[in-house]
């Protein structure tokens, strides 16, 4: 086997284990044919390796990733210990993923753009805006009552459930609440273009989430 290909093998090992990011914002991007495309920019780690956890210590093979360095003063004393066993500083969030075998990673290895390639095609994860208190028609889409003068049941959600039986509302119900601020995963994204200098990757179609949101990117 060629070096090439030990190396592709390698990285495409390395993307699978995922990676943090920040949203920066959406724009447009012009291919060679001239034509506008919708992108969104991603600010990529550098992600830092805090922890190796392996089978015959820990009873499975995973990898611990931070990424955004603040003050000490933000974290407490047990994760700033943990951190400083890795010589990893002061990190704000810490993911673990799951891996088959951990011999291509090390202690305080910086995950970057590098194990990313244009053309790609990765999942992007995040928390959606949330928009407050919604009803029932922008919130689940139901169609509304008549409009007539008679009705008084323009916007009203109807019935919810039977009387005697059961006599309750099940949980799950699709009603009234919050919209928004829920964990979205849009899959598929193609890597459009890398700018390794700054490590920002320019990914085709809108990324959950408003500018600032932290990101988690996967194969």
């Amino acid at each position: 086997m060629c070096n090439d290909s030990i190396n592709l093998s390698k990285r495409r090992r390395l993307v699978s284990v995922g990676i943090l990011g920040t949203k920066v914002g959406m724009t447009q991007f012009f291919d060679e044919a001239g034509l506008s495309i919708p992108v969104t920019v991603i600010q990529v780690g550098p992600c830092i390796v805090t922890q190796i956890k392996a089978f015959s210590t820990d009873g499975y093979n995973a990898i611990q990733v931070g990424y955004k360095q603040v003050v000490e003063q933000k974290l407490n004393k047990p994760l700033l210990g943990h951190l400083k066993k890795s010589q990893a500083p002061p990190l704000k969030y810490l993911r673990e993923y799951l891996v088959k075998s951990t011999d291509d990673f090390e202690v305080s290895q910086i995950l970057s753009t590098e194990i990313f390639q244009v053309g790609e095609t990765i999942n992007v994860s995040s928390k959606s805006i949330g928009k407050g208190f919604s009803g029932y028609q922008k919130r689940h889409h139901f169609s509304r009552g008549p409009m007539s003068h008679g009705s008084k049941n323009h916007r009203q959600p109807g019935s919810i459930g039977a009387g005697t039986t059961p006599g309750r509302v099940y949980p799950g119900k699709n009603m009234a609440g919050q919209l928004g601020n829920k964990k979205v995963t849009i899959k598929n994204l193609q890597i459009v273009s890398i700018n390794a200098e700054n490590d920002l990757l320019i990914v085709r179609g809108a990324v959950p989430g408003k500018p600032g949101a932290l990101v988690k990117i996967s194969k």
